[in-house]
């Protein structure tokens, strides 16, 4: 997809959410995530969007990657920003991160060669015992309103997922099938104070939860 109908696709779908999903994202990464994000880590976060995770990350050196131009405008200005193909070389060192986060982005990879070659990017870039986080819709249970966005293309579960990182050499740390539910985006917003109990309920992510959330690690 060209990045100009990237632009429009994403002004049109969250440009009324922003500040709605920056306060999100700041429960979600201070409740749930942080635990993965040393204060002297090198994070990239991998399909950022508006930068909702990096700009809530607490670390040292903080990068993000998206083929969307109007990322750049959302980002803090400690963020080194890369707008780029994610499945093209990465400009990074290799062994020059510690975390790779994503969020409901392999979705929206054109074919598992793309994802294939993402992965590869990341692997290069992590150090021996970084982390890739990766989060997204789990078509097990989203079922047909998974093509509700034209973006999507790429259909994963957190099996397949799992699958497609063990190949690539990582190490499952950790799988939940059932994690956030499945969109903000036409939903009634819910209180912060809402959403951190939510985390803090793992029994209601059973009943809610759509997407899967997958720890792993390079050995």
């Amino acid at each position: 997809m060209k990045p100009s109908e990237l632009e429009v696709i994403y002004s049109q779908r969250f440009n009324d959410h922003i500040s709605y999903r920056q306060r999100v994202w700041n429960v979600v990464v201070s409740s749930s995530l942080a635990r993965y994000i040393g204060p002297q880590a090198d994070v990239l976060d991998l399909g950022c969007g508006y930068g909702e995770f990096i700009n809530n990350a607490v670390c040292r050196k903080k990068y993000a990657i998206d083929l969307n131009v109007r990322a750049r405008d959302f980002l803090d200005p400690g963020v080194t920003f890369f707008e780029q193909d994610c499945s093209a070389p990465w400009p990074l060192p290799d062994e020059s991160l510690d975390l790779v986060f994503t969020s409901n982005f392999f979705e929206h990879l054109p074919s598992k060669e793309a994802l294939t070659d993402t992965l590869e990017q990341a692997k290069r870039c992590l150090r021996p015992k970084g982390r890739l986080i990766a989060m997204g819709p789990n078509i097990r249970f989203v079922g047909g309103a998974y093509w509700d966005f034209w973006d999507h293309h790429l259909p994963l579960t957190d099996h397949s997922l799992a699958e497609a990182l063990r190949v690539r050499g990582f190490e499952i740390e950790r799988v939940v099938d059932r994690f956030l539910p499945y969109t903000m985006v036409n939903t009634r917003p819910a209180p912060p104070l809402l959403v951190y109990l939510y985390l803090k309920t793992p029994f209601a992510w059973r009943v809610f939860g759509k997407q899967f959330l997958i720890v792993a690690r390079r050995p």
